[in-house]
């Protein structure tokens, strides 16, 4: 695989989103994306390096380092830049995590189990013995929020700390539509039928590989009936009372909060 990685060259300048087990190198300072040139990143013998875009004309790299972890107060989630005041640094960073996963999976050929190599033109993993051919596995997922007259449908899942609500999330099965996944969701999850779907956006989510997908849909019929194993408890708000909620960082948090100004709007 090293065969395929960039050749940087001792003075190369960008930004370095080095990704080991998961987690980012992060400045201990600011909690942001290095930058400098490549030798004074100290990372020795990386796995694979690969460009992954560019921010104000400057290369953003991918660093997959198999390194022990030093310095843990230097590592950290993708999470942490959430915070960033501009979005890019997040969504970089979603698809270094994403694919730094996807490289260190996909070692090996699913097929007749030879080494696999990273191609030069497309991103993809293939195998020179059989042909077999691996693309990053992307997750879709689907957000759903409820609206009734005044209020906002949230749950809070068996994850989530007591006092934290958030709109219901599925992952789409083989077969259906975005459309279809969503309704089937809500459904399985609270036990109500809606209708009137609407499109609200999209986020990359990177624990491991989702593509969040958000709907704004009306209450249609039916009585709050959780599901056990997943919602531990649910029902309707209103805008002007809300629980603990997701950051308006996130596409759940932005859908609530669109919801909200769209309702205090129409008063």
């Amino acid at each position: 695989m090293k065969s395929h990685s960039l050749q940087l060259k001792h003075h190369d300048q960008g930004y370095w989103f080095v990704v080991n087990r998961g987690k980012l190198k992060l400045t201990t300072e600011s909690l942001s994306i290095p930058f400098g040139a490549w030798h004074q990143q100290q990372v020795t013998d990386p796995e694979m390096i690969c460009h992954i875009g560019q921010w104000q004309e400057q290369p953003c790299y991918l660093v997959v380092s198999n390194d022990q972890q030093q310095e843990p107060e230097q590592w950290h989630s993708a999470r942490a830049l959430l915070e960033q005041p501009e979005s890019v640094w997040f969504e970089l960073a979603s698809r270094a995590v994403q694919l730094a996963l996807f490289l260190q999976t996909h070692r090996y050929c699913g097929q007749c189990g030879s080494k696999m190599q990273l191609v030069s033109w497309e991103l993809a993993m293939l195998c020179h013995k059989c042909g077999h051919r691996c693309y990053p596995r992307i997750s879709p997922c689907v957000l759903v929020a409820i609206c009734k007259e005044q209020q906002i449908l949230l749950a809070r899942s068996k994850r989530h700390k007591p006092g934290f609500f958030s709109i219901l999330a599925g992952f789409v099965e083989s077969g259906e539509t975005l459309e279809q996944a969503a309704m089937r969701e809500v459904y399985e999850e609270v036990g109500i039928r809606i209708h009137n779907l609407r499109y609200a956006g999209s986020q990359p989510w990177p624990f491991p590989h989702s593509l969040m997908t958000g709907f704004l849909a009306d209450y249609h019929s039916g009585d709050i009936v959780c599901q056990e194993d997943e919602i531990e408890e649910a029902g309707w708000f209103d805008f002007a009372a809300l629980p603990d909620i997701p950051p308006v960082q996130t596409l759940s948090g932005r859908m609530i909060r669109q919801l909200q100004a769209e309702t205090s709007a129409d008063e």
